[in-house]
């Protein structure tokens, strides 16, 4: 039996400006069960990202419901969200968004410093990821050392280092040319294989999108698919 990892129920967001009103999201029924891996298509501007936020913890609904592994969400505290996303979430963006003056293995990790581990700990576990992505090799290497797809291969690597029920990412081959960003590919298949990673990935690339399980696509923040 499927357990359902995210769910939102007739979930609209609302943007306001001082005189305009942006629907981003507009009554959105939507569940991804556990160990899926779904893909997000649209236009640009058609709430994709408004989206990966909601189920990120990243931003709140204006109306309708949340809910991770059946939990609804809304009525937490940022400190309950923040210890919830970083336990249950990894992201990957399109621009990587490393730290340039850290190296590899530092950038990698971060997550790990807003939980109750050992340095010698936080370092074993980082190694671990890294090893994950194959680049055992490129530890103490700096970010503007390495290539495009080993970059976004040290993104992943954060994104799981704190072993997460679920990976967002945001038009993860986005920057990277169709060598590389079938390498990308290939590692969030393999996270969704071998460990039932749940994972929700932003593409304008059909190939890509065909290569994961269901795809849902939105247009002027509806699902019509």
């Amino acid at each position: 039996m499927t357990t359902a990892m995210i769910e939102l129920k007739d979930v609209s967001k609302v943007y306001q400006a001082e005189r305009i009103e942006t629907v981003a999201l507009d009554s959105i029924d939507l569940t991804i069960d556990e160990g899926e891996m779904l893909s997000v298509m649209g236009p640009s501007g058609c709430g994709k990202s408004t989206l990966l936020n909601l189920i990120g913890l990243l931003d709140a609904p204006s109306e309708g419901q949340v809910c991770l592994e059946g939990r609804p969400l809304g009525e937490q505290s940022d400190r309950e969200l923040a210890t919830l996303r970083n336990q249950m979430i990894g992201f990957v963006f399109q621009s990587f968004h490393l730290i340039p003056d850290l190296s590899v293995v530092d950038n990698v990790e971060i997550p790990l410093l807003y939980r109750r581990l050992s340095a010698k700990e936080r370092r074993a576990r980082a190694l671990r990821a890294l090893e994950r992505v194959g680049l055992t090799s490129r530890v103490n290497h700096f970010p503007t050392q390495l290539s495009g797809g080993q970059q976004q291969r040290v993104a992943i690597a954060r994104a799981i280092v704190g072993e997460p029920k679920i990976v967002l990412a945001d038009e993860p081959t986005g920057n990277l040319d169709s060598h590389m960003g079938d390498e990308i590919m290939s590692i969030l298949e393999g996270l969704n294989r071998e460990s039932r990673t749940t994972i929700v990935m932003v593409t304008h690339d059909e190939e890509k999108a065909k290569q994961t399980e269901r795809v849902v696509r939105i247009f002027d923040g509806r699902l019509v698919a």
